[in-house]
């Protein structure tokens, strides 16, 4: 009987699985050691306490808890799938990895099907007749070597008007005179000289149009400074030209340059040089020059300039000679093939020429001239609206825009939609000015587009929102250069080839 009772006794103090488990004291009362093998009545083996120990809880919750499954049998929670808007999930990176590689792919299909029908086409020597037809006779270069003339012009001007030999009014009627001329004057050459190429043409253009808006700048920073006291001209917004320089190397202060100190022979040419379009008096300045960054922007210069003389050899000029046929017989399903055929080649060409000019080329000059602001384009890329791709896919002329044109006209009492509009009916002038005279035809193509884009940019704004929006932005772009292409190579093609071979004989 005794060993019985110690063998009933035995089994009140062991664990539910059968393991014997030892016995403390706590508190006067008896409990199953937490600890088994290392482990907390937290893991998988559990205890059985004396029933004193427990909680009181009706027979009901008892049941309830029963039937609550535990963690390891749950496996669903409330969730979204990760391509519903609603989840929140934004990491998409390997399907633009993706579109990466079927865009390389896609790509590499038509560069083989063109070197298989076409052959090699590239000729580096070809490019330099673009430029100029006899290495002894360059107009165009002569041209922006001309230009010199000008920038004397504007800079004695205003050392005239600084010394008050001269009133306002004249200084004003000598600078128009000058800006007119900037403008004129080149035109007249392009056209009458036969000898200018339509790329150098084109490129002695371009050097006179940043000269105009330049020395437009020159004239009325120097205005505002005029018209201010001598105390409020030394707070005047930073100008951009000059760097400061040390007053004694004893204390290391420095001193901004001020009116009319800033009208320098020197001063000017900086800001001539310098890669912005908007005068001021004293430039932020880098502290030094990185050869590091001076070689890497100068290799990548060197090298996209080949690449896209390359792709518009091997790739562009095919397309568009296949496409003078369906353009002459009216064609409109070949010319819509054409125009797709021709949208991919001539959008990649306009991202490396993007890249090359405002990051590469910018960038360098900038290096060289120690010119500290290096914000030439912002994120145009996820433009919602067209009016957010004009303001920041070119930083130099939109600011020269706004601080000389877009807020002047506000300021004399015109709405801002007139304002705007103002502003892409110059910007459509130019467009026009650097296409039409170096082609030596006077087509509205260049013209009518920058001015479709008001209506445009109101139907994106009013209708498309965010992604869609962007979308939008990115059709005009992929779609609306290849047309004007088109239309300026066709007009040309029929004006200076059909013509003369009409001339000649039948074709």
């Amino acid at each position: 009987m005794e060993e019985t009772g110690a063998l009933i006794r035995k089994r009140r103090a062991t664990i539910s699985t059968g393991k014997c488990v030892p016995l403390k004291q706590v508190n006067g009362r008896s409990e199953v050691d937490e600890s088994v093998n290392g482990r907390s009545d937290s893991g998988n083996i559990v205890t059985k306490r004396n029933v004193s120990d427990l909680p009181s809880t009706t027979s009901k919750e008892r049941k309830k808890r029963i039937n609550v499954p535990s963690d390891r049998q749950s496996c669903h929670r409330l969730q979204e799938s990760l391509l519903s808007s609603a989840s929140g999930y934004r990491n998409y990176r390997g399907v633009l990895n993706w579109c990466v590689v079927m865009l390389v792919l896609s790509n590499a299909r038509l560069f083989l099907e063109n070197l298989l029908k076409y052959g090699i086409l590239v000729d580096p020597i070809q490019v330099v007749s673009l430029f100029i037809k006899d290495p002894y006779n360059m107009p165009a270069a002569c041209l922006v070597i001309v230009s010199n003339v000008f920038i004397v012009a504007a800079l004695y001007t205003e050392r005239r008007l600084s010394v008050g030999c001269i009133s306002e009014r004249v200084g004003l009627l000598v600078h128009s005179i000058n800006l007119s001329v900037t403008l004129c004057f080149p035109v007249t050459i392009v056209l009458m000289v036969k000898s200018i190429t339509p790329v150098g043409g084109a490129s002695a253009l371009g050097v006179y149009t940043v000269l105009f808006l330049k020395l437009y700048s020159y004239k009325d920073v120097n205005k505002w400074c005029r018209e201010m006291s001598h105390a409020k001209a030394r707070s005047l917004a930073r100008s951009l030209s000059c760097s400061s320089i040390p007053r004694s190397r004893e204390s290391g202060q420095d001193y901004q340059v001020s009116y009319p100190g800033n009208v320098t022979l020197r001063d000017l040419y900086y800001f001539v040089f310098a890669p912005t379009l908007c005068y001021e008096l004293n430039f932020p300045r880098s502290p030094r020059i990185r050869m590091s960054f001076l070689l890497r922007r100068l290799f990548e210069m060197l090298f996209f300039t080949q690449l896209l003389v390359g792709l518009t050899q091997q790739w562009m000029i095919p397309i568009i000679q296949s496409s003078m046929k369906p353009l002459e017989d009216m064609d409109l399903p070949m010319m819509m093939e054409r125009l797709l055929r021709l949208a991919v080649p001539n959008h990649l060409l306009w991202l490396i020429f993007f890249y090359w000019f405002f990051h590469s080329s910018l960038n360098f000059i900038a290096e060289l001239l120690q010119f500290g602001d290096r914000e030439f384009y912002r994120d145009w890329w996820n433009s919602e609206t067209i009016t957010y791709f004009w303001q920041n896919w070119n930083i130099p002329v939109h600011k020269w825009c706004l601080r000389h044109f877009y807020k002047p006209l506000l300021k004399s009492g015109v709405s801002k939609w007139l304002g705007q509009s103002a502003v892409f009916l110059a910007s459509a002038f130019f467009h026009e000015y650097l296409v039409s005279v170096p082609l030596k035809m006077l087509r509205p193509w260049a013209f009518m587009g920058m001015m479709a884009q008001l209506p445009l940019a109101w139907f994106v704004a009013r209708f498309l929102r965010g992604n869609y929006g962007n979308a939008a932005v990115w059709l005009s772009l992929i779609i609306g250069q290849p047309i004007a292409v088109l239309m300026y190579v066709h007009d040309y093609y029929v004006l200076h080839y059909r013509e003369g071979s009409a001339g000649g004989g039948p074709e």
